[in-house]
């Protein structure tokens, strides 16, 4: 049933302040400063993103590393007089403790000195409270209900936990404090106790086990944040609870998923920070804002009248100008000329090659910022194309010349599940250079060619099962990149084989209605030869690179369904391009620039929320 608002839309509101972006529920992580050195299981101590001292940690030996962060860079400051990992580490940015086995020290804000060790010797244990009133929970090596507290000169055993646990994360004081999640030997538990002064008791679990997490805020308004889950598979997380008193609610993920870092520990939970880690000893920080619980968070569409300045206003969603950014690098670079389906943060490509260099039939997987060689095509092909806008764990690829010494068109079409190729129905006419677009149950095949010195008007769509021929395109040509469905889609550029001159670059475009094709706005720049073409349907294509004859191209060009409109240009000028995604979020994938590249491009237009003033 249709929400009243969907229906009737949003009533006006009058306001005297602006509605907020975000609050705990909707706040984000973003980038910070990098840590100085980059490490492993060190600890933190601060009250806000703008004031925070970590310490210790492991970057191949125990180290006493001290760094200050003030909001947007790291500073080394003193070490400590032993080095330590994962130890006890709470505080404020002046002043901190840090317990570990047989050492205790007290940062003061520009020195550590060693105070009373624990009673019990241990390590990877959880903390929190401050450098006069702290808590050491648990032990790691062998799980552990015992619980010291710290009164500014001594330590002393209080009460135990109700499970053993080590590398729990510990939220808020000695009077009214949590130990949350941790392993008991022999895995990672959800077991969220709360401290009253006195006694633990069990509350509400998280909703993912982990241990070696980050932590902040009170016992009442927490956050916890990455961990290490033993559950199959085994692995980090960049998984984000929100603690309101009573219940946990997963929110927005850290962008890189790790344990052992350092949190800030004693800050809010609207204002945090978590700096390296592992897998791979990390040097980045993430930083976590948002607005009160309490605050009204803003719609996309609202309006509201601002009474105090007498103004109309409306929550618009702004975007700003897109650009590209590198990515990483593909395994194979001589793979040019082959099929791309996805987006830029899981996207696929397959198959390709040019001469001399062999036919491929390579797969590969990205995640955003690595490319993985998964399981082949059963028959390498280049010049083929897949079903460009098919997420990458499922999607299909048709036709291709299969052989160096035969170079005509194949009718092949295989299906990817996410872990392997298979053969399914043909193609009714073979074919090479043509386009393709749609899914895995509802793609086009677009003209092209069948042997050297022809070129097809023929359109098939595939409906899962099989390909039916439809409406032709109205120039029969080769070399085309389309996007869209069987009910809307854009084909664009490509050449003509009796061309004048031949087999020049063309600046021509066609939408397709899910009837007939219709010759539409032109490109603003001619291209041929597997240019990127990215986009959801006929009125919303974004189109880069490509083969202009002589030379390649960088340019970049988004369709709005009415005209196209020049943006900012890819680095690395390149034809044979394996692309996907979306006409804000888009990748280029290997190529020619002429010689082979195994580059990575991504293409990223920012979006803002804001509350916009109307005016006539």
């Amino acid at each position: 049933m249709a929400e009243y608002k969907a229906i009737h839309g949003f009533t006006v509101q009058n306001r005297t302040t602006d509605p907020l972006a975000s609050g705990v529920p909707g706040a984000t992580w973003a980038t910070g400063g990098n840590i100085n050195t980059g490490r492993e299981g060190a600890r933190g101590a601060g009250v806000s993103q703008t004031a925070v001292v970590i310490f210790g940690g492991n970057d191949g030996a125990d180290r006493g590393y001290t760094e200050n962060y003030n909001g947007s860079a790291w500073t080394e400051v003193a070490d400590m007089n032993t080095g330590k990992t994962n130890s006890v580490g709470t505080g404020t940015y002046t002043a901190a403790i840090a317990a570990y086995t047989g050492t205790c020290e007290i940062w003061d804000g520009s020195s550590w000195s060693e105070v009373s060790e624990l009673n019990t010797p241990r390590s990877e244990q959880g903390s929190l409270g401050t450098s006069t009133a702290a808590l050491s929970i648990g032990n790691q090596n062998a799980a552990s209900a015992i619980v010291e507290q710290w009164n500014g000169s001594s330590w002393s055993e209080v009460g135990d936990l109700t499970t053993a646990v080590g590398s729990s994360m510990g939220i808020g004081t000695t009077t009214a404090g949590l130990s949350v999640g941790g392993y008991n030997g022999t895995a990672a538990v959800a077991n969220n106790m709360s401290w009253n002064g006195s006694s633990w008791t069990e509350i509400g679990d998280i909703n993912s086990a982990r241990y070696f997490a980050g932590a902040s805020g009170t016992s009442t308004d927490g956050l916890i944040f990455a961990g290490y889950k033993t559950a199959s598979p085994a692995s980090e997380i960049a998984v984000t609870e929100f603690w309101n008193g009573s219940t946990w609610t997963e929110v927005a993920d850290l962008s890189t998923a790790r344990f052992t870092g350092a949190p800030s520990h004693n800050s809010t939970s609207l204002d945090a920070i978590y700096a390296g880690g592992n897998p791979g000893d990390k040097a980045n920080t993430e930083e976590w804002t948002g607005a009160t619980i309490t605050d009204t968070i803003i719609n996309t569409g609202q309006v509201f009248y601002r009474s105090d300045t007498g103004d109309m206003k409306v929550t618009l969603n702004v975007l700003g100008t897109g650009a590209w950014a590198s990515g990483g690098n593909t395994n194979h670079q001589d793979s040019e000329r082959g099929g791309s389906a996805g987006t830029q943060t899981a996207g696929l490509i397959f198959g390709g090659g040019t001469g001399p260099a062999p036919i491929q039939a390579t797969t590969e997987q990205y995640n955003g910022s690595t490319w993985t060689e998964v399981s082949a095509l059963n028959t390498g092909r280049q010049a083929l194309k897949g079903s460009v806008n098919s997420p990458y764990t499922s999607a299909i690829g048709f036709g291709g010349a299969s052989s160096t010494t035969n170079p005509s068109g194949s009718t092949l079409n295989e299906s990817w599940n996410g872990s392997s190729w298979t053969e399914i129905a043909e193609l009714n006419t073979a074919a090479k250079f043509h386009g393709g677009c749609g899914t895995t149950t509802d793609a086009l095949k677009i003209s092209g060619q069948t042997a050297p010195g022809s070129a097809l008007a023929t359109v098939e769509k595939w409906n899962g099962n099989s390909w039916t021929e439809i409406a032709e395109v109205n120039a029969n040509r080769l070399e085309i990149m389309a996007t869209g469905g069987s009910t809307s889609a854009i084909a664009t550029g490509g050449s003509f084989i009796d061309g004048s001159p031949p087999n020049a670059a063309l600046n021509n475009v066609e939408i397709w209605n899910g009837t007939s094709w219709t010759e539409s706005t032109e490109i603003n720049t001619a291209r041929k030869n597997q240019h990127g073409c990215a986009g959801s349907s006929g009125s919303d294509a974004l189109v880069y690179g490509g083969d202009i004859q002589p030379g390649v191209t960088a340019n970049t060009e988004l369709w709005n369904g009415s005209s196209w409109t020049e943006l900012n240009n890819m680095a690395t000028a390149r034809s044979g391009i394996g692309g996907a995604g979306s006409s804000s979020t888009a990748f280029a994938a290997r190529g020619t620039t002429p010689t082979a590249t195994n580059a990575t491009e991504e293409w990223t237009v920012p979006a803002t929320v804001t509350n916009t003033t109307i005016t006539d």
